[in-house]
């Protein structure tokens, strides 16, 4: 029998005050199948809270290219995701460009497509 997390998703994503805790939330909770960090940070970017790096091939191989990480391997696990995103962030700030901005714009030079 399928148990229901009883909650409206809003709500619960709201309540969050660490934007951290509320994309791990996400990404950890049992009831809620098959959102890693990738996922989590694209569907919080999508209902619209933003700081989320969306860290696919595109953008991998973007900053990899840069210099800003050594491996164009996507991030796999908690840990290699957080410290590739937190790259990704300096890198952000050093070239004075929004986070979420950076994100679509390596995103876009990969695939030509400008929105997402």
């Amino acid at each position: 029998m399928q148990k229901s997390i009883s909650m409206r998703l809003r709500d619960r994503l709201d309540s969050f005050r660490d934007p951290f805790e509320r994309r791990d939330w996400l990404a950890q909770e049992p009831q809620i199948k098959g959102l890693g960090y990738k996922e989590a940070s694209h569907f919080l970017r999508n209902v619209g809270f933003k700081g989320y790096g969306i860290l696919d091939k595109h953008i991998v191989r973007s900053l990899a290219e840069l210099g800003v990480i050594d491996s164009p391997k996507p991030p796999t696990g908690r840990h290699r995701y957080l410290t590739t995103e937190a790259r990704m962030r300096e890198f952000a700030a050093a070239v004075q460009i929004d986070f979420d901005e950076l994100d679509l714009l390596l995103w876009s030079m990969k695939t030509g497509e400008i929105l997402k």
